[in-house]
């Protein structure tokens, strides 16, 4: 196989361990190689890069594995050029790739150009990836709050969301606040409806007959105050922008 890059190295990684292979080709046209394991920490990644660089390293493959590729990425981007390789994708290159570790494999394959590199996004864009998927987390979790407030309000035989399309609207949460403090009385929860709501105020009398009892106040009370922590969290990750580069 012909070689493309003169010197270059594969990393092997694990939850606690990073196997490191270098290839080098010496003057003449043989190859060298040298190999070492690493921990990973932040100072042993450091280590590592400065190893790589002891051995003029300037092109690194790396397995996509999980999320240990991440920290090593983050550490070292700015002092190699560094290639992010789909497992199946060089697992399936044809070789002896059996007598041979990932590393020492993978550093065969990038030293003969045989990877095929997967895009890795700048680290703004990675970060605001991060922000954006949590949030997701963070609304559906939301979701799943609202539900049992549903189900509780159900148990105890308010119909509050057969009358008012969101039962988390300013007017629903006023009356979950009113039943939560005790009110039992249905029209003057209904007394409660804001603005568009008022005309549904006969609706809603009937709708809030009901039989709540202790048990129903606590569990309202309880989700009620886990929403509004999710709500604070998920504005909070709405405010927060990384420094996107000028397209």
């Amino acid at each position: 196989m012909d070689i493309i890059y003169d010197c270059c190295a594969g990393l092997d990684l694990h939850l606690k361990s990073i196997q490191a292979h270098v290839r080098r080709r010496a003057e003449g046209g043989a190859v060298t190689t040298a190999s070492r394991k690493f921990g990973t920490t932040t100072a042993a990644i450091l280590s590592l890069g400065d190893w790589l660089a002891e051995h003029g390293v300037r092109k690194v493959a790396m397995e996509a594995t999980g999320v240990y590729w991440k920290p090593v990425w983050n550490l070292l981007e700015e002092r190699f050029s560094l290639m992010l390789v789909n497992a199946q994708h060089f697992h399936n290159v044809p070789g002896r790739k059996t007598d041979a570790g990932d590393a020492e494999w993978l550093a065969q394959l990038l030293q003969c150009g045989l990877l095929r590199d997967s895009f890795v996004p700048p680290r703004a864009q990675r970060e605001l990836r991060d922000l954006t998927r949590q949030r997701i987390c963070l609304v559906d979790d939301k979701s799943r709050v609202v539900n049992r407030i549903q189900k509780t309000l159900e148990d105890a035989n308010i119909k509050l969301s057969s009358v008012a399309g969101d039962v988390m609207g300013a007017s629903g949460r006023d009356m979950l606040r009113a039943i939560i403090g005790g009110q039992e009385d249905s029209m003057a929860l209904a007394e409660l409806a804001r603005q568009r709501m008022r005309a549904k105020i006969p609706e809603l009398r009937e709708a809030l007959r009901g039989g709540v009892r202790d048990h129903h106040r606590f569990m309202l009370q309880q989700l009620m105050a886990q929403v509004e922590m999710l709500e604070s969290q998920i504005a909070l990750f709405e405010s927060r922008t990384p420094d996107l580069p000028d397209a």
